[in-house]
């Protein structure tokens, strides 16, 4: 199989945000090293993470410029040296530096097959946003039959992958999400959809459980949010997991804990996860594999952008104008 030594890439060149993203037409195309596979991308994901790294505020994210994006699903065309699996051809999902181009290299431990039949458009989530909804759910958020969950930006990739899962589980979901993407929500199985940008979400969310708040709240939409996310959680046993600042960060005291807001705060990074609890990790994916094999959840449909229209595709979804998850097509 030829590989050609130059490839289209996109690369961010400010901390100004995406729109300084630019389209290169003669990056250097990458080699695998040793336990890496280089695949030629098919589709590659879209997430909020792009946006905090192109405005400087992820933690230790790249310094400009630097190649853009990192979830990608495409086909194996080399493999580095002890490389056993996956094998030439084999289509794979994995996350890796600069997916916003012709070709990545990615870790060949990491790279996650992709369903049977499942197209590379469909298979996005499958390493980024389905693993992320279930963590907070299961191992984080201890989720059981009865509870009552609060899912923030219920619109979104990681959100619907949430809502869709919460049910699976048997617990009453209320999400959040724009007036326009209500419909959306509760087509996933939602009892009860709020607006995202209401007056009280607290107190809506205390009406809706007879007053006694969400047993677990998913919180992705950061700002004055998370302060109505800890509000919303019930006393003393609620769970609030925190894996998204969408709208800024947000403090919370040692005081506030002990006198206004009597929950548990979980903090969630993927990516942390990943490296500090493998094993916990290995179980989550085998529970992920097991709820696709079931059917429960089911290929994505994501909004497709050709890889030139990234800039495009990013602010829309800064400006929350989007819905489920978006996709880059090389």
């Amino acid at each position: 199989m030829s590989i050609p030594a130059t490839m289209r890439a996109l690369e961010q060149t400010s901390l100004r945000g995406p729109q300084d993203m630019r389209l290169i037409l003669d990056a250097p195309v990458p080699a695998p090293g040793p336990g890496e596979v280089l695949i030629r991308v098919a589709a590659a994901g879209v997430n909020f993470a792009d946006i905090s790294k192109a405005h400087g505020t992820f933690r230790d994210g790249p310094r400009p410029p630097y190649p853009a994006g990192f979830e990608a699903v495409g086909d194996v065309v080399a493999c580095g040296e002890s490389v056993t699996a996956p094998r030439l051809g084999d289509r794979v999902a994995g996350v890796g530096s600069g997916a916003f181009a012709d070709y990545l290299v990615l870790p060949a431990a990491a790279a996650t097959p992709v369903p049977a039949g499942w197209s590379a458009e469909q298979a996005l989530g499958l390493v980024v946003n389905w693993p992320t909804a279930l963590a907070a759910l299961k191992p984080l958020g201890r989720v059981a039959a009865g509870e009552t969950v609060l899912v923030h930006a219920a619109a979104g990739a990681t959100g619907q992958a949430a809502v869709t899962m919460a049910k699976h589980y048997g617990a009453t979901v209320i999400g959040t999400a724009s007036p326009g993407k209500h419909e959306t929500v509760l087509a996933l199985g939602a009892d009860h959809v709020l607006d995202s940008r209401g007056d009280d979400l607290a107190a809506e969310v205390r009406r809706l459980t007879g007053g006694a708040g969400a047993d677990l709240v998913l919180e992705s939409a950061g700002g004055a949010t998370f302060e109505a996310s800890l509000a919303a959680a019930k006393r003393v046993t609620g769970r609030v997991v925190v894996y998204g600042l969408a709208g800024g960060e947000a403090p919370v005291t040692n005081w506030e804990l002990v006198y206004r807001h009597q929950v548990h705060v979980i903090g969630l990074n993927i990516g942390v996860l990943i490296q500090a609890a493998p094993r916990v990790f290995g179980e989550l994916m085998g529970e992920l594999s097991a709820l696709v094999a079931a059917g429960v959840l089911t290929p994505a449909r994501p909004t497709t952008y050709d890889l030139a229209d990234g800039p495009k595709a990013l602010a829309e979804l800064e400006a929350r104008a989007t819905v489920g998850k978006l996709a880059l097509r090389p």
